[in-house]
């Protein structure tokens, strides 16, 4: 019987991949260093403090990699507020509002700024019940450190929760928590280990399919 939902942001609740990919373009291009198709792809379900030391190089000092993280997610959150409504994940405002009675939670690889910026400019905060960041545990996504925090902040069995994800770290971190997960193709088409993969929160499938688990 499902007894929580837990939501990734990036890919999940905002549709944000192909701003960050124009960001981090930008970025690196101010810093000399050309944006690649495999980086992008290395870079999805990533801290960013781990993007940064990938596209920079691990010589940089830890205030390096602070620094530039910060600069490139505050440039992230000015070019993505103006369009932040229409960039949501269709159908998930509507989702959330139907099943608020269930308790949720976000668990995501991102800054935190950028969970609280999503979160309150869009006015999803207050059907979740407990968020908490890749920052917050020891080993990041794959690592299933931050879908068993999520559990454990919404008082929940992991066995109980439904994960909704996008990235193939993200999908191993909650199956190796030992947690349902369906996937939305907003970045991957192949998630391999989900139960269900739906493009969106308007896919009949997906309320049909949990209708299984009741």
């Amino acid at each position: 019987m499902i007894q929580a939902f837990i939501f990734d942001m990036d890919g999940v609740i905002v549709d944000s991949n192909p701003l960050h990919r124009v960001v981090w373009t930008e970025f690196n291009s101010q810093h000399g260093i050309t944006t690649t198709d495999a980086m992008f792809e290395r870079m999805y379900g990533k801290r960013t403090d781990a993007v940064i030391q990938d596209f920079f190089g691990d010589d940089l000092t830890p205030d390096d990699v602070f620094r530039l993280g910060a600069e490139k997610e505050a440039l992230y959150r000015e070019m993505m507020r103006p369009q932040l409504e229409i960039s949501l994940v269709q159908g998930v405002r509507e989702f959330m509002e139907a099943h608020q009675a269930i308790p949720m939670a976000v668990a995501t690889n991102a800054e935190p700024a950028n969970l609280d910026f999503v979160l309150d400019e869009a006015g999803l905060g207050k059907y979740i019940r407990f968020k908490t960041n890749g920052y917050e545990v020891a080993l990041p996504k794959p690592a299933p450190d931050i879908y068993l925090k999520a559990a454990a902040g919404l008082g929940v069995e992991p066995k109980s929760c439904v994960v909704f994800e996008d990235s193939h770290s993200g999908v191993a971190a909650a199956l190796a928590a030992g947690m349902k997960v369906v996937g939305i193709t907003t970045t991957h088409e192949d998630l391999p280990g989900v139960s269900i993969r739906i493009p969106n929160f308007t896919d009949p499938a997906l309320a049909a399919w949990l209708t299984t688990l009741s």
